[in-house]
């Protein structure tokens, strides 16, 4: 088995005039959601687990509020493609769980992917988990949607 996590940030300030978008901070109800959600992560995370969160300071800040470690990554920042983020995360490569904090559209692209639907454009809600878990390998292996979480759930 191989589970891999894609966690959303959280609701950010929409960007100023002249702003960088990696600058873009959480709004203080993106916070309580990110909280709200690594809380729900905490209790059902394996111990040992991979986290990895974009550069941008939104992602950064809905990671910090996950008591893990993480490792910021270049490669997932949001003009990523979904093929990238999958392989700058190492997908299949690990026994362990893999969680991936960072954005639209490359985040549903991932998830469209691994669930065989295909290149898409599927939508992720701010601040939502989505844990896929691949049973079995090579060409007989599947991919599951083990849970799905938003903020208002938790």
């Amino acid at each position: 088995m191989n589970d891999i996590v894609f966690w959303r940030h959280a609701e950010a300030h929409d960007a100023e005039f002249d702003q960088v978008d990696l600058d873009r901070k959480l709004t203080v109800k993106g916070q309580r959601n990110a909280e709200r959600v690594a809380h729900w992560l905490d209790r059902n995370l394996p111990q040992q687990c991979r986290v990895f969160a974009s550069e941008a300071k939104r992602a950064q800040q809905t990671a910090r509020c996950l008591p893990r470690k993480f490792k910021t990554l270049a490669q997932i920042n949001p003009d990523a493609g979904a093929a990238d983020v999958l392989s700058a995360v190492g997908w299949g490569e690990h026994a362990e769980l893999t969680l991936v904090v960072g954005h639209q559209p490359w985040m549903g692209h991932c998830v469209a992917q691994l669930l065989g639907l295909g290149p898409r454009d599927w939508s992720i809600k701010k601040g939502a988990v989505w844990w896929l878990q691949r049973h079995g390998k090579g060409d007989g292996d599947a991919v599951i949607v083990r849970a799905v979480i938003s903020p208002d759930l938790t």
